[in-house]
Formats: structure tokens, C-alpha cells, sequence
């Protein structure tokens, strides 16, 4: 066992929040040492929970049509890597709404992980959580519009349902941002 998947068997038996989670501990996680694309999202959802699969839901097929891919290109784990802000199922607010990813979390992971994936040429942050931690203060949307400043990440917004209206608000979006982030995605796969 090399060290990338005695890495992944620790966090997938994780269990430091566990007296928090709604549902249990299931981290929902993808890592390889040859992927080139990082996806750094929010937390799982409870079909991300219940699956096991990252983005197994509505958000991931809008996901994939943003990225351009097919489900089994995504899903190809020697190409894409997936490290959500907070590996499980965070609970719902009162509003409805997913509550924010744990915060012990990224911390206790991500750093780790990032040193053992050394192909990785670009990271996609998708949503605020993801966005501040590795972008620093700003609003998801200024830092989704100014996407070309940070040549090794590129911003998205979290796509949800709720971002249909943000995106009609954002016509830029769809015209300038998707087709720069596949022309950066095709760049380094």
C-alpha cells in the first residue's frame, strides 16, 4: 500500500465528527496520484451520502455539463480527484439548505492529500466554502468572474438549483467563464 491509499483508508474511516453528523460518518472522497484535476466542492448531500459517489446527484449533472464531461469521464478517478471542503453529510439548516461543511475537515486532510497528488495542474472551486479557503475574502461572485487571476484554480459557483437565477443574473457566465474553464480543462488532461 503506498502512501496516497493508506491516506485514503484513514480519512475513509474518519470518525472526528462524528457525534455531529445527522447521518454518520461515510466520507465521500476520490484521490489518485495521477489525476490532474482537482474538484474542491462543498459536502455531500444525503444521495451523496446514501450512494457513496461523489456529486451522484442533480448539482453533479449540471456539474458535468458545466465541465463538458460524460459521467464516466468524471468518474475517472486517474484524471479527476475529488476533495470536498468536508468529506460527509454536514445536516440541513433550517431554511432547508445543506448546512456549511464541517470545519475540522479541509484542515485535517486537504494539505495532506494535496502533497501525495502531485499531477494535479488545476483545482476547481466550487462554491464560497472552497473559494475562501483557498482564494482568501471575496465574493464567489467576483472571485467566479475574475477566474483568469488565479491561473491554477478556477472558481465556479456551487450548481445547485439555486444558482439558476444567479446565473440568469450572470449572462458572463455562460459566455465567457464555461468556455474558458473547458478550454483550461483540455489544457492539462
Amino acid at each position: 500500500m503506498d502512501l496516497l491509499d493508506a491516506l485514503a483508508a484513514e480519512a475513509a474511516s474518519c470518525t472526528v465528527c462524528a457525534t455531529k453528523l445527522p447521518l454518520g460518518p461515510r466520507p465521500v472522497f476520490r484521490v489518485s496520484g495521477t489525476a490532474r484535476v482537482l474538484l474542491i466542492g462543498q459536502a455531500p448531500g444525503t444521495k451523496v451520502h446514501e450512494t457513496g459517489i461523489p456529486w451522484n446527484d442533480a448539482s453533479g449533472d449540471r456539474l458535468r455539463g458545466w465541465l463538458g464531461f460524460a459521467r464516466d469521464e468524471f468518474y475517472d478517478s486517474s484524471r479527476i480527484a475529488i476533495l470536498p471542503m468536508g468529506f460527509c453529510y454536514p445536516g440541513r439548516l433550517k431554511n432547508g439548505g445543506d448546512a456549511p461543511p464541517r470545519p475540522e475537515c479541509a484542515p485535517l486532510w486537504h494539505e495532506r492529500f494535496l502533497r501525495l497528488m502531485p499531477e494535479l495542474r488545476l483545482k476547481l472551486l466550487i462554491g464560497s466554502y472552497a473559494q475562501s479557503r483557498y482564494l482568501g475574502p471575496g465574493t464567489m461572485t467576483t472571485h467566479v468572474r475574475n477566474f483568469a487571476a488565479h491561473p491554477r484554480f478556477f472558481a465556479l459557483p456551487h450548481p445547485s438549483w439555486r444558482t439558476i437565477g444567479w446565473e440568469a443574473r450572470n449572462p458572463w457566465f455562460q459566455q465567457d467563464v464555461l468556455p474558458a474553464l473547458r478550454e483550461a480543462i483540455a489544457r492539462v488532461t
